[in-house]
């Protein structure tokens, strides 16, 4: 089912070898750049419109009320209320960890530096519609974004056919404590947030995965807005040996391809004989899955087995690929923590799938995707907030100091520069002279 690539001693797992379902077709970026265009000339009117040609509803106001919400915390039932509260408490236990503080210090020349946070002040949060609902989506984004202080949070989140919101997103954001919603998706959604309408304020930094079109429409605005990351579709690896469970392994594999059939799944095994096993898991899991037929598009199209010689050869894979979710299971999971640098979120031993990653156990779960996990860490407090260096010089300072900077401002040409620095202590030597 998912295509096998055996390495032999010696040889190394290579980029071309990996199925990399990421990037963004110029078509796509074609037409959010339209659409962003449409919304910044004409606002609510090209909301209104996108919403009926995409989503197929015709709304009259695109906030969510009260009301709204109301009637989704009466429908969803109290287990649901219940696990997505306890959700939010951990989610907002790891978060509240991840706080920064704004520090100075006072060097013995009496300079004074230092870092001042500041929490950003209006953020927008774009929650995914279409094949599911993720109330879970709702709270990793709101929950870091009020524990950093952010004093506004507008969401969007795309309608369906009736003009209605899923009660399930509409609960989780009542549990977040968010009240400003709109039923609005897609490219055009991002432009609002971006850009502002009438009815919604623009915002200064927009989080959130999406579809193609989404992900297009915040590289295009990047810049104009922050934005947290350009998600692809959603990857888990596998790494594991000979003591590995089949079934666990076929199940976490499903998990993550029944996300969408774009979405990248890897077994790397130093174990020959597990593929055969998990195949075998695979067919008998997939059998009773309701979402079967999404699973093995993924599995069949994006999934590759990677049958390495040796441990060092399967975390040289691992680290190349840099996977979204990478699932340690090995013999001694915690001993090959350190030797894995590429990757979102590590899930270790054979007790810890995914999924839990995904609903409670209080890690982000808006992580990089398509290998940037190289370089790209998952969403946390400090995408909402801005860090200010702050400097503070005595007349001291200024003349222990002051020589380097004329020094090297002369080196690049900036005479002002040196003769800002020159000035003052010009000024400084005379006044000092006079007394």
């Amino acid at each position: 089912m998912m295509r096998r690539l055996e390495l032999a001693r010696g040889r190394r797992l290579e980029e071309p070898d990996v199925p990399r379902t990421g990037g963004i077709d110029a078509e796509v970026l074609g037409v959010a750049q339209r659409i962003i265009d449409d919304v910044r000339a004409r606002g609510d009117a090209a909301l209104a419109d996108y919403t009926a040609q995409f989503d197929h509803a015709s709304l009259v106001d695109i906030r969510v009320s009260d009301e709204e919400i109301e009637r989704a915390l009466a429908e969803v039932g109290e287990d649901f209320l219940e696990a997505i509260a306890a959700a939010a408490l951990s989610i907002e236990d790891f978060h509240q960890r991840q706080v920064t503080q704004s520090w100075f210090t006072t060097l013995e020349s009496g300079v004074v530096l230092g870092q001042k946070v500041t929490p950003l002040r209006r953020v927008g949060i774009y929650v995914p519609g279409g094949r599911a609902c993720y109330p879970s989506s709702v709270l990793m984004n709101a929950i870091p974004a009020m524990v950093a202080g952010v004093s506004e949070i507008a969401m969007v989140v795309p309608p369906d056919a009736d003009g209605s919101v899923n009660p399930y997103t509409l609960a989780a954001a009542a549990e977040a404590g968010l009240t400003e919603i709109y039923k609005v998706g897609g490219a055009q959604a991002i432009a609002a947030l971006a850009y502002g309408t009438d009815t919604i304020p623009r915002v200064d930094k927009i989080t959130g995965p999406g579809n193609a079109y989404v992900t297009a429409a915040k590289k295009l605005v990047m810049g104009d807005v922050g934005i947290d990351m350009l998600a692809g579709p959603s990857e888990v690896l596998i790494l594991a040996d000979e003591t590995a469970e089949p079934a666990f392994v076929a199940i976490d594999l499903m998990a993550q391809a029944e996300h969408d059939p774009r979405a990248a799944t890897y077994l790397v095994t130093t174990d020959p004989s597990l593929p055969d096993d998990v195949d075998a898991a695979l067919r008998e899991l997939l059998a009773e899955s309701p979402r079967a037929d999404v699973i093995e598009r993924s599995l069949t199209d994006n999934g590759v087995v990677i049958v390495c010689p040796d441990l060092g050869v399967a975390l040289d894979a691992a680290n190349l690929i840099a996977p979204e979710h990478l699932e340690v299971m090995m013999a001694e999971p915690f001993e090959l923590l350190g030797s894995i640098t590429n990757a979102g979120a590590i899930f270790l031993g054979p007790w810890t799938p995914e999924s839990v990653g995904d609903y409670v156990a209080g890690p982000n779960h808006v992580l990089p995707t398509g290998g940037t996990a190289r370089f790209s860490s998952p969403l946390s407090v400090d995408d909402f907030v801005k860090k200010s260096s702050v400097l503070s010089y005595s007349l001291a300072g200024l003349q222990a100091d002051g020589g380097i900077v004329m020094t090297i401002a002369e080196a690049e040409g900036l005479d002002a520069h040196a003769t800002a620095v020159a000035l003052r202590l010009a000024l400084a030597y005379g006044l000092d002279g006079e007394e």
